[in-house]
């Protein structure tokens, strides 16, 4: 038996898995973000820790046996998060998100401090990253980083809490903005560019690897018979990534999750930063892998939900199957800024061409196809960066439209394969890397995709429309530059 945790940014999962790698039961519990200013994004890492403990305890309680057989535990996190440190290992100020991006004016610092930054990390700096929040914090909150003794993101905090050991792994390291991708260590140049040395991380290792073992008081309190090893496991993309089965050179998936991402595995570290593409370590040995990120992708959907006050199965319940053609609305989906291919932490969302006819459904088709033109985006800079592809599966919580699949298939010229069970996420790809840190198995033996049950083509018609659809979209960029007060 192995356990799969994923931290997320709204919620703790974990989910239970046997040897034949059947999901035997799951756990949710939800999580707050704290947003006391424009541009932050917090929380408490303690919310993490008492979520988890709820979730296990129900799993406990509900399946004692399977828990008492437990080997294993396995690791998903949210990237970019900083848990600071002291040195007693007191957290001392809330975690900074992925999704904060009060660090602007510091990424330009860190460049100019460290200008191979591209070359070392395989990344721009951008506010969502780690390394940046640390001049930040040293400008704004200079006691709170005089006494940062570590920093850890928020995987390995959780680790921390279980084992007492902080250890992270290579695939999540990778977005801290201090880590060498390439020869997969931390950066000392990196690291000095923000004020820090290595003694300020933790241990690296790769995410197949074991990485602790659980404090034998919890392993009494979730009634596991031996304290189970922890893997090095995963951030959260590289996760899913084990989960889909995406291990080898030239493997792609699609994730219309809350934000976007456009994802290919490859077999060396090949930095490409002319479009904000990423290059990471993935979490097992020798591999790597090129993503493309759009900040606002399911959310946009989500944050019209709220906006309007309807459930998001009604609003795409107002939509056709498949629509006849393009809506006449364009929406700009950068909510919450933009990375592939802008780096633009400043850019915010919009609609345009609204008119007297212009009804809901027709704003939210225009909802769709935006995010669907941020993917092509996304991915246009990946094939321009050399992991182009022509065909992904594709996953996420959007991905259950097959209007929205459609849409998507369509702007990016590309053939979806929906899958089956491929709505697991970043827990089931972290109980994957539990058994492998447990049983040392090849992962080609372990990492198996899941079947595909559907495959999307590009519509014909819908596809010569979008091409020109993305083209006014581009050209209306620009025009959503802040305007000097």
């Amino acid at each position: 038996m192995y356990i799969g945790i994923d931290v997320g940014t709204s919620g703790i999962k974990a989910i239970l898995v046997d040897d034949a790698q059947t999901v035997l039961a799951a756990k949710t519990e939800k999580l707050t973000v704290s947003r006391p200013h424009d541009r932050w994004s917090e929380q408490n890492p303690e919310d993490w820790w008492t979520a988890t403990g709820k979730a296990l305890d129900a799993l406990r309680d509900e399946h004692p046996r399977e828990m008492a057989a437990v080997k294993g535990i396995g690791l998903s996190g949210q990237q970019h998060g900083a848990v600071l440190l002291d040195a007693e290992g007191r957290v001392l100020r809330p975690c900074i998100l992925w999704n904060d991006t009060r660090s602007t004016a510091e990424c330009t610092l860190f460049t100019e401090r460290l200008p191979e930054i591209d070359t070392i990390t395989g990344n721009l700096a951008m506010p969502g990253f780690t390394a940046p929040k640390l001049l930040w914090v040293r400008k704004h909150e200079p006691e709170i980083f005089a006494r940062t003794a570590k920093v850890l993101l928020p995987k390995a905090w959780l680790r921390y809490r279980m084992t007492g050991e902080m250890i992270e792994d290579m695939s999540d390291a990778s977005g801290s903005l201090w880590l060498d991708v390439g020869h997969r260590k931390w950066s000392e140049a990196a690291l000095e560019a923000t004020y820090l040395t290595p003694e300020h991380m933790p241990r690296l290792c790769e995410g197949s690897d074991a990485a602790g073992r659980l404090k034998p008081e919890l392993a009494q309190r979730w009634g596991m018979d031996t304290p189970p090893i922890l893997a090095g496991s995963a951030g959260d993309n590289a996760a899913g990534a084990i989960g889909l089965g995406a291990t080898h050179p030239g493997d792609a998936f699609v994730s219309l999750g809350t934000s976007g991402v456009v994802w290919n595995t490859t077999g060396s570290f090949r930095h490409a930063t002319q479009s904000a593409i990423h290059s990471f370590c993935h979490a097992l040995p020798n591999t790597w892998h090129q993503m493309g990120v759009t900040l606002s992708a399911a959310a946009s959907l989500a944050w019209w939900s709220r906006v309007t006050g309807t459930t998001e199965t009604d609003l795409l319940a107002e939509l056709p199957e498949i629509p006849n053609e393009p809506s006449p609305v364009t929406f700009m989906p950068y909510l919450s800024g933009e990375r592939t291919p802008h780096n633009d932490a400043d850019i915010r969302g919009a609609f345009l061409h609204l008119s007297q006819d212009t009804t809901r459904a027709i704003m939210t088709q225009s909802i769709l196809e935006g995010v669907a033109y941020s993917f092509r985006d996304a991915l246009d800079g990946l094939t321009a960066a050399g992991s182009g592809f022509r065909e992904a599966d594709v996953i996420g919580g959007g991905s259950r439209s097959k209007l929205w699949s459609t849409i998507l298939a369509s702007v990016m010229d590309v053939t979806l394969h929906r899958l089956d069970h491929g709505e697991q996420g970043g827990a089931f790809g972290a109980a994957r890397l539990a058994r492998l840190a447990v049983t040392a198995e090849d992962p080609s033996l372990v990492c198996l995709a899941p079947k595909r049950i559907a495959e999307i083509k590009p519509d014909p018609t819908l596809r010569d429309a979008y091409a020109r659809g993305l083209t006014r979209y581009r050209a209306l960029y620009p025009a959503l530059k802040p305007i000097p007060a």
